[in-house]
């Protein structure tokens, strides 16, 4: 049985909206932080069709050459202020994931919301975590 969940994150990055905005957006930034830290994201296993309509997907690898397929569709695209898309395969979307990009000076809120069945709220944070120390090499 499915649980449906709804929550709100919030980081305050120390990166400009376009820099945070790139990382999302661009698979050679993305593949640098996205997923959980045991399992390594490579760049050639992400696909981001950056627009509405358009499907993202991921293959995250783990030890003993594990691997993970993670994806959806873009819903909305409103650079570089709005992300909104889903997770999991087909007609029904697991999870709708919206992300939000406020300029806030010389950094960025990024305020994320997840419905559904999805990743979850500690894995948000995790992803949020590893996108914040990305951002500050």
């Amino acid at each position: 049985m499915s649980v449906t969940v709804a929550y709100d994150l919030v980081h305050l990055l120390g990166a400009p909206r376009p820099l945070v905005w790139a990382a999302w957006t661009e698979p050679e930034r993305f593949c640098r932080w996205f997923g959980p830290a045991w399992m390594a994201t490579p760049l050639g296993r992400v696909t981001l069709d950056v627009r509405a309509g358009g499907a993202w997907g991921v293959t995250l690898v783990g030890d003993e050459g594990f691997e993970m397929v993670v994806g959806g569709r873009y819903r909305e695209v409103v650079a570089p202020e709005r992300l909104v898309f889903t997770t999991g395969a087909g007609e029904r979307a697991a999870s709708v994931v919206t992300v939000v990009f406020v300029a806030a000076g010389a950094r960025t809120e990024l305020r994320v919301r997840e419905i559904g069945v999805g990743v979850g709220r500690e894995g948000w944070e995790e992803f949020c975590g590893r996108l914040a120390a990305y951002l500050e090499l």
